[in-house]
């Protein structure tokens, strides 16, 4: 006698349970109930129709019930709402929503796969005309021709789930002005706050205006409009609205039948897939399923398990006992000009597990290239993986533009293969430039979590850093090992500066008895960095997960960004339109164009240096860069070398700006002050009093230290600092008695300058010299011969000079002779003025 099975849900799960319940048995009678109009539809690629990326409606519809029918001899009835399961009879009711008939149909297997639907909270107004839902094709159509017949240029994306992610994309694709309102402090739930906020920054480049932390107290109506009324107070206007506040799983038949439901309302079902009614199984968003790493219970709507869940129900209605055993999550977006991706374990859900199980684990960041940093498209790619003491790993996360979803396919294989770090280290994957690096990102996961559990490196996260920033604590140094250029664009506030390639020499300026955090870029160098702290007994050494690379995306740049900002002016002293920008740029006679993409920091900024350095003023340089943060750090470049960000934009993967050599009339503006017209002073003066060897070594080592930043460098000797530009050879030259006298008592020249203290007779000065020469530090001759190379003016004083009986003869050559007027002239086009 041929079986019978009832399906009820005709979308992921009830037509791959069909599909597969024929081809394992071939007599059994099969019988499809689907409320809606449509089966097995492409339900994730919705938002895509609505954004025009998708053109054909449909590509969408993946089987039709004509197909089904001719293909596997399934009778699928649409339209045909079940409205009852009698568990005892084995028998459902049904009701043909076009006629109004209503029917009972037997079973010998029922499969429940009714999914869920979206929530619509009772918010007062939730049901106006222009508010709206996306879950069914019907609803794409709507929302569709809604778009084409109204024309709005608004719209407000209630919920920033995967629905309201992508819809707030399409929607800003399809030309509208989006807003994006969360009651949460971050998008994206899936993954940690610190991810997230890649995804808020990244979004809020392509002008959405993203409202977190807020929700919707009620919505009104107002010519055509509607009003969102936030929590805060604050009012959003908008022209249509999306709700993506989540969903609910449709279990009010397995409710009414009897069928055991969790607290969620989620069908219960054991690993073989039956729920506690032996011939009913289900399927789907409307299931509770295992959580792979915990082994707790949760409920995940995504269409993949949901595929799989309906192969091994199908199996086992045929006679076999194969099990699903659990859900990791993994799951993958595309959010702007970035993909996220996630699997497993959150650290937010495990922080509330640690509190009551005493749960332990540890967390690294890396920043790694989507392939080889040197062939041409190397994009960032973030990764963050969570794993516990003995190498367990409890979940990851990534953001990036290329290769984010191979590489969380890796990452969920190994898990699902109940696989540790050190897999993850070991895994020999494909290499090619094209594709990935000798070392591809996710055995750098493995490599550094290796690291961690060995005591090779321990991490501190943004959140911990900012907390001992405002802590009253002093026992504690942030260390930055930057290159200086790397410094100019930013630097975390009070940091200890000692590039990478100077830490051997320089240890003992750091206090072995503090704390020790290290920053670089991406925290390649601050670990190296970390590791001869290490080796060299320092016992307290943390280094910056993620680098500043990742810091500057936890802070809005305003926060630790308090220097002027510039804004290129048109003539009037208006800020200059996009169309004045472009004008610009076209009609600039000779571009020069420099190619920045796949390079590692901090390469971009120094190749922007080299190239602006050997630039005429007033020329233009065109920069790529695959960089994500370029953009904001050229800004940041710009204001403090004295040049004019034109304009940035986006081409493909890569961000492109325009860079002025020179300083246009422009505004400088900041929170605290009103908006004026000036020039932005870069410059560094420096008085030279002192003669002593110290100090007028100091007075060098800044010099040269601000013109390797670009600045424009004066250094005003006077009096006794005189004597650090004379000859060290006696000149022969006619002088009145007293010169001679003050010529014979001063020293002459660089050599002949002593201590300040410890001078003891010139043991100290000879002191001194020997341990500058031994740490390889550049003496004093040295450093003025740097200083003259790199364009610092050495100004001597002429008044003084008279006084001093020192004539032009006896100064070294290159030295320019001028008064107080000439030092005073370049210091009002300084921002720094120092009197050593």
């Amino acid at each position: 006698m041929r079986s019978k099975t009832v399906i009820i849900g005709g979308v992921a799960g009830g037509a791959t349970t069909a599909a597969r319940l024929r081809r394992r048995d071939e007599s059994m009678e099969i019988i499809m109930f689907e409320k809606g109009e449509y089966i097995s539809y492409a339900n994730c690629g919705l938002p895509y129709y609505i954004g025009d990326v998708i053109k054909s409606r449909d590509a969408l519809l993946l089987q039709t019930p004509m197909a089904m029918k001719n293909k596997f001899n399934i009778d699928v009835r649409i339209a045909s709402e079940v409205t009852a399961i009698h568990v005892n009879d084995k028998k459902v009711s049904v009701k043909n929503l076009k006629t109004g008939e209503e029917y009972e149909e037997t079973y010998d297997f029922l499969v429940i796969a009714t999914g869920s639907s979206p929530i619509k909270p009772p918010i007062p107004g939730i049901d106006g005309d222009n508010i709206f839902t996306l879950w069914t094709v019907p609803d794409t159509d709507v929302i569709k021709a809604y778009i084409n017949e109204k024309k709005p240029k608004t719209a407000a994306v209630i919920g920033g789930g995967f629905i309201g992610l992508e819809m707030a994309e399409n929607l800003h694709t399809a030309g509208l002005e989006v807003s994006l309102i969360e009651m949460q402090n971050q998008v994206m739930a899936p993954v940690d706050y610190e991810m997230a906020q890649l995804l808020h920054e990244n979004m809020r480049m392509n002008h959405i205006n993203l409202v977190l932390e807020d929700g919707v107290r009620s919505f009104d109506l107002n010519n055509g409009k509607t009003i969102i009324n936030l929590s805060s107070g604050k009012i959003i206007e908008a022209d249509m609205v999306i709700l993506s506040i989540g969903v609910r799983p449709n279990s009010t038949l397995a409710k009414n039948a009897g069928i055991a439901l969790n607290e969620k309302g989620g069908i219960i079902v054991h690993d073989c897939l039956q729920t506690s009614e032996p011939n009913i199984y289900a399927v789907g968003d409307v299931i509770e399923v295992e959580n792979f790493v915990l082994k707790d219970k949760t409920m995940v709507p995504l269409a993949g398990p949901a595929n799989k869940q309906a192969r091994i129900c199908a199996d086992n209605i045929v006679g076999g006992s194969k099990k699903y055993k659990g859900t990791l999550g993994t799951a993958v977006a595309k959010v702007f000009d970035l993909n996220v991706a996630s699997v497993g374990m959150n650290e937010k859900a495990l922080k509330v597990l640690g509190k009551e199980k005493g749960r332990d684990y540890d967390t690294v960041v890396i920043n790694q290239k989507s392939h080889a940093g040197y062939y041409p498209g190397a994009t960032p790619i973030t990764l963050k993986l969570i794993f516990d003491k003995v190498g367990k790993i409890y979940g990851g996360q990534i953001i990036g533009q290329d290769g984010v979803d191979k590489r969380i396919d890796t990452i969920a294989t190994t898990m699902r293969l109940n696989g540790t770090i050190y897999d993850l280290a070991e895994l020999e994957l494909a290499y090619a430039p094209p594709f990935s690096s000798a070392k591809d990102p996710v055995n750098m996961l493995g490599f550094v979590a290796e690291n961690v559990i060995d005591g090779l490196v321990s991490f501190i996260e943004s959140d911990e850093l900012d907390k001992q920033l405002q802590s009253a604590n002093e026992d504690y140094i942030v260390l930055d090992v930057t290159e200086e250029m790397e410094r100019m664009v930013f630097s975390i506030p009070d940091s200890y500066h000692i590039p990478l390639g100077q830490i051997h020499e320089r240890l003992n300026e750091l206090d072995r008895e503090k704390l020790i955090i290290i920053y670089c870029a991406i925290g390649v160098r601050s670990y190296n960095a970390a590791r001869v702290l290490m080796q060299n007994g320092f016992q307290k050494v943390k280094v910056l997960s993620g680098g500043t690379a990742f810091y500057k995306s936890m802070h809005h740049m305003d926060e630790i960004e308090t220097r002027p900002v510039l804004k290129p002016q048109s003539g009037n002293g208006e800020k200059m339109s996009e169309e004045e920008k472009t004008d610009i740029i076209k009609t600039n006679q000779e571009i020069k164009v420099l190619d920045c993409c796949g390079l590692q920091c901090p390469g971009p900024i120094m190749k922007v240096y080299e190239a602006i350095c050997a630039m005429e003023e007033n020329q233009i340089l065109k920069v790529s860069a695959t960089d994500m943060g370029f953009a904001k750090d050229i800004d940041s470049w710009c204001k403090r070398t004295g040049n004019t960000l034109i304009k940035t934009e986006r081409k493909d993967k890569e961000n492109i700006v325009y860079i002025k050599k020179g300083v246009d009339v422009c505004d400088v503006s900041a929170a605290s002050t009103s908006t004026v017209k000036t020039q932005l002073p870069q410059g560094k003066t420096l008085v030279v009093f002192s003669g002593d060897l110290d100090k007028v070594l100091a007075a060098f080592i800044i010099a040269n230290g601000a013109a390797s930043m670009g600045r424009p460098v004066t250094m005003f000797f006077t009096f006794w600092g005189l004597n650090a530009l004379r000859k060290q050879e006696k000149v022969s030259v006619k002088k009145p008695i007293i010169d001679r006298m003050f010529g014979a008592m001063m020293p002459r020249g660089a050599k002949k300058l002593k201590l300040s203290n410890l001078n003891m007779g010139g043991m100290g000065t000879l002191m001194m010299r020997k341990v500058m020469k031994d740490k390889n530090v550049d003496s004093i001759e040295e450093l003025m011969k740097k200083a003259m190379a790199s364009g610092i003016k050495l100004v001597a004083c002429t008044m003084s000079m008279d006084v001093m009986g020192i004539t032009k003869d006896e100064l070294i050559e290159g030295v320019e002779l001028a008064g107080v007027a000439s030092y005073l002239g370049d210091a009002e086009e300084s921002n720094v003025n120092l009197f050593i």
